[in-house]
């Protein structure tokens, strides 16, 4: 171990894996009382606790930001943030996020930022996974409210 990976919080050199704040499947499991910024997410195991389509997750935080897991499928609707960019990586799947004037398309292990203001329409026609990083503060509809707006994103 290096100078700079000491301290009460550093992981001991051949330390097993995931030993220190893994993914728990809940509160009382073996992360009880362990920060977030301390856990190991397993994106599949995350993705597969949940069905609904458009209605994001978030599985961590950092310096403001949330970090999301979306399943998504069929047409969103057109939307801007007037103070959030987003960035979308496609995990699963296909992306297309219709712009006014073109379309960009994404891939497994594609990703794109959209900047504040923008108005754009992400669409996938068949079921596709994604993680999404973006302010604490991001509505998922950005100016638009309707049946797939999400007040306050679930914690998994």
């Amino acid at each position: 171990m290096t100078a700079e990976h000491t301290g009460p919080d550093a992981i001991e050199p051949g330390a097993r894996p995931g030993a220190v704040g893994t993914d728990g499947p809940d509160a009382d499991g073996p992360d009880a009382g362990v920060p977030m910024a301390l856990r190991v997410v397993d994106l599949a195991r995350k993705l597969a606790s949940f069905d609904e389509r458009w209605s994001p997750r978030i599985i961590a935080e950092l310096n403001g930001q949330h970090v999301k897991i979306v399943k998504v499928e069929g047409e969103f609707a057109w939307h801007h943030h007037d103070a959030e960019d987003e960035l979308f990586l496609v995990l699963d799947g296909w992306l297309t996020i219709d712009l006014r004037d073109r379309a960009l398309e994404l891939g497994p292990g594609q990703l794109c930022v959209i900047p504040r203001g923008v108005e754009h329409r992400p669409r996938a026609e068949r079921e596709t996974h994604l993680l999404l990083f973006e302010p604490a503060s991001t509505l998922n509809t950005g100016n638009v409210r309707n049946e797939r707006t999400v007040q306050r994103p679930e914690r998994i």
